[in-house]
């Protein structure tokens, strides 16, 4: 992780796209990582936010696309898993695209309100205010909290 924090913004924008679809990155801690490293907080915001709601959307767009066969072949996620989710997307609806950021269910329920097309324009929209939220807070932890912690030497240059 340390390469894309070395990119900056871009490394910011590439790695949050990555860690909202299906591939196991910490956007979190690459947010922290490029503040760390002098980046301005209100561009880390917007650049994570967007890159965040990409893969999110990305994710959307796959379960959109997907059939049974290609979810369990491709991204290892299980007949199963995904009838658990018609469960709460039956009960939730579409208000479960504002916990997109959450670890492990996150991607799984947006892909999942895809899969079921489940409201595109309005998921959009709250995929794109939880990912907002999300880094609003680790910037405003970092900026009161994390902040006075020394750099690592990696970093210092």
């Amino acid at each position: 992780m340390e390469w894309l924090i070395n990119l900056g913004y871009l490394g910011l924008f590439l790695g949050s796209a990555l860690a909202g679809s299906v591939f196991p990155l910490s956007s979190d801690v690459l947010l922290i990582g490029v503040l760390v490293a002098g980046g301005n907080p209100w561009i880390c915001l917007i650049v994570a936010t967007l890159g965040n709601w990409l893969g999110g959307m990305t994710s959307y767009g796959i379960g959109w696309l997907g059939k049974w066969e290609w979810m369990e072949r491709w991204f290892k996620v299980k007949r199963e898993k995904l009838e658990k989710q018609k469960t709460m997307v039956d009960k939730y609806g579409v208000w479960l695209a504002l916990f997109s950021w959450a670890p492990f269910i996150g991607n799984l329920s947006v892909m999942a309100l895809g899969f079921y097309k489940i409201r595109p324009k309005l998921t959009a929209v709250l995929v794109l205010i939880g990912c907002f939220v999300r880094f609003s807070v680790w910037i405003l932890i970092y900026t009161h909290v994390i902040e006075i912690v020394p750099k690592p030497d990696f970093l210092i240059k």
